[in-house]
């Protein structure tokens, strides 16, 4: 207690007992114990008065001590098998965790990486990918409030994410890498990238581009060359040495025929090669016989244009031209896809070709647009025009069933800009997104499908379309989430008939690193998701005797077979619905390739130099022991003593109101008694 409390304490009592001794015993001439009783009952009621106003409190000091993290992160992706056992690894991991001097000083915490992140004590080296910056990053994220020294376990090969070496970290972590694998460099050759689309045109010439690199000290030369489906269709020599040790070739190359096309890079092997996996690496892709040419029409310039030509274009399929208005109708006629954006009475006669040819389109609406002429010129929909501008928050439908929308959100999208008016939409529709003005959510369409039987259309009421793919990159680092969504539209609205009542969606080409899966919707006959059906997909090996049938899963708003079990190869597949005379059928090749098989050596260069950079150190296998050693030698990591002050009142209030007010009832009912009131 404060000597300052202890003052007012006292003085409390003292104010009190004077005020009592001049109410009840200065010139009082009464004898008898009564005034002493009630001077008591009248001191205790003012004194506890006088307290609740000092209200006294009581400083308590805790003491604790505040340990670092020791945190051993084990890589168990299968290229640790290739270079090491499980119980070589343990026999290094178990002295640190054991050891008892270290538990007083840190809380020793366990993980394992590879694809993805876990915690356990436990690698079998197993993972199909290793993802050592994904590793350190959530680690330095999930105790970025303590101190941590970190134990990395690996062979420093990393085949998927951003390079380990130049991350951003908190200055209270410390990487101290343990190497695992042999550390030395062979002479190699390998195809270290190809770069390839997924998709390519019927008749057309598609590039390939590749890079073989080499380590070692003699100059070489060596064949290179590319076979698609067997066939070899191109031939070059390299020549490298030490200091030329990379040569990027690129090369054009024919799509002669519809189907899945496999493309195999390889370079010849050099002499006495321990490694020859990496001297051919396997790429897909599909040849395709059709080409979707998307006319965007606007009669002003606006970001939303490029946006959605970027959008629709990252599709290799797909072509968009912008016009004006004033459009020839040669160029009309090329087109498979309309986008009237922002339309004005000038497209009176784009319009007019549309309805008469009945073509699929897309509108968009926003501050430049002719709301006059648009109730005018179509009868889909009408809106009121108040001629006032309103910020309009997109909410999404996820009763939403003509194409899947299973992976999009739109949480945090920025609003768009349009006109406030009351929109009557006057044929069948099914909204993509509502309207959310000013925190009131609104049972109108903001971005809708209108189907007819003969004609399709899409409607999208606001501009600054352009600011939701922005935020789709700030939030994923890429435009997929968006770009999927332009590209599922723009196919439904380029395909002819009716929708089918089974819809798949599939990759034809799996990277053998990816896991294979295959989604199925399935629609009733008012077409609308049925989450009853009973689905089945039968897979066959094309080349094998391989066969499987099973039933799809319903996963939410779609079914899902997981397909990741199958080797590489090509296989034909049929979906079908039970009871139902709805199939679809297709096929698809998964590429036999794994990227932990490539190097053999470890990279003790890179792993060296992460450690430096956060002040750590480098270790090899059997040196557990000097990794103890130094752990219980750095000061960096001793336990901090710190302490927490806990301020509590030395007295309840509420038993203080309780004593004044029975001292004060006490002294009424005795004045009261005696007759002294």
């Amino acid at each position: 207690m404060e000597i300052r409390t202890a003052l007012l304490i006292i003085l409390s009592a003292s104010a009190a007992l004077t005020i009592v001794f001049y109410q009840y015993f200065y010139k009082n001439p009464k004898k008898g114990n009564l005034k002493f009783i009630l001077g008591g009952l009248r001191f205790l009621a003012l004194f506890a008065a006088l307290l609740l106003l000092v209200n006294p409190k009581l400083i308590k000091n805790e003491y604790f001590l505040e340990k670092s993290n020791l945190i051993l992160l084990v890589d168990d992706s299968s290229s640790m098998g290739q270079s090491t056992t499980a119980q070589t690894v343990k026999s290094q991991t178990v002295p640190i965790v054991q050891n008892e001097r270290l538990q007083e000083r840190f809380n020793i915490l366990q993980y394992t990486f590879g694809n993805q992140l876990s915690q356990t004590d436990s690698f079998a080296f197993s993972q199909p990918s290793t993802q050592i910056s994904d590793a350190v990053s959530k680690i330095n994220e999930l105790l970025i409030n303590s101190r941590n020294s970190v134990i990395l376990f690996t062979d420093g090969n990393q085949n998927l994410g951003r390079d380990y070496e130049f991350l951003s970290l908190s200055d209270k972590i410390q990487i101290n890498t343990f190497v695992v694998g042999d550390t030395t460099s062979y002479e190699d050759i390998s195809i270290d990238q190809v770069n390839i689309n997924s998709y390519a045109f019927l008749r057309n010439k598609f590039p390939v581009e590749f890079t073989v690199a080499y380590k070692g000290t003699r100059p070489i030369s060596k064949m290179v060359s590319v076979r698609v489906n067997g066939e070899r269709v191109f031939q070059e020599r390299v020549t490298l040495n030490e200091n030329i040790n990379t040569q990027t070739i690129s090369t054009l190359i024919e799509a002669e025929s519809v189907g899945l096309k496999s493309l195999v890079v390889n370079v010849a092997a050099l002499e006495n090669e321990r490694n020859v996996t990496n001297n051919s690496k396997e790429v897909g892709l599909e040849v395709i016989d059709e080409k979707t040419n998307v006319l965007i029409i606007s009669d002003i310039l606006h970001p939303d244009i490029g946006a959605l030509r970027k959008s629709i274009e990252s599709n290799e399929q797909r072509k968009v031209i912008i016009e004006k208005p004033s459009v020839e109708e040669s160029k009309l006629e090329e087109a498979d896809l309309f986008i009237l954006y922002q339309p004005n009475n000038r497209f009176r006669e784009v319009y007019q070709y549309l309805q008469n040819n009945n073509l699929n389109f897309v509108t968009i609406t926003g501050t430049k647009t002719d709301w006059r002429f648009l109730n005018q010129i179509q009868q889909s929909f009408f809106k009121e025009n108040y001629n006032q501008t309103e910020e309009i928050i997109p909410v999404l439908n996820p009763s939403f069933s003509i194409f899947g929308l299973e992976e999009l959100s739109v949480d945090g999208f920025p609003p768009l800009l349009g006109y406030l008016g009351d929109l009557e939409m006057r044929k069948e529709n099914e909204a993509i997104l509502s309207q959310r003005i000013r925190g009131v959510d609104l049972d109108k369409p903001l971005f809708c499908v209108i189907t007819e039987e003969n004609q399709r259309e899409a409607l999208l009421l606001g501009e600054n379309i352009w600011r939701w793919r922005a935020k789709t990159y700030l939030d994923q680092q890429n435009f997929k989430e968006f770009d999927d969504l332009i590209g599922k539209l723009v196919l439904y609205l380029t395909s002819s008939g009716r929708k089918s009542r089974l819809e798949l969606e599939y990759d034809p080409v799996i990277d053998g690193t990816n896991s294979a899966a295959m989604r199925a919707t399935y629609f009733d006959n008012s077409y609308s998701f049925n989450p009853n059906g009973v689905i089945t997909i039968r897979v066959t090996g094309r080349d094998t005797d391989f066969m499987r049938e099973s039933p799809m899963l319903l996963k939410g708003s779609f079914y899902e077979s997981d397909l990741s079990d199958l080797q590489a190869g090509t296989y034909d597949f049929s979906v079908s619905v039970k009871d139902e005379n709805l199939s679809r059928s297709g096929s698809f090749r998964i590429l036999d390739f794994n990227p932990e098989n490539q190097p053999l050596a470890s990279n003790y260069q890179k792993l060296r130099r992460l450690s430096e950079k956060t002040g750590g150190t480098q270790y090899f296998i059997g040196d557990s022991e000097k990794v103890i050693a130094d752990l219980m030698q750095s000061r960096r990591f001793v336990p901090i003593e710190k302490s927490k002050q806990n301020v509590v009142s030395l007295i309840d209030f509420k038993i203080l109101l309780g004593l004044i007010a029975l001292s004060l009832a006490l002294e009424w009912f005795i004045r009261k008694y005696n007759g002294l009131i």
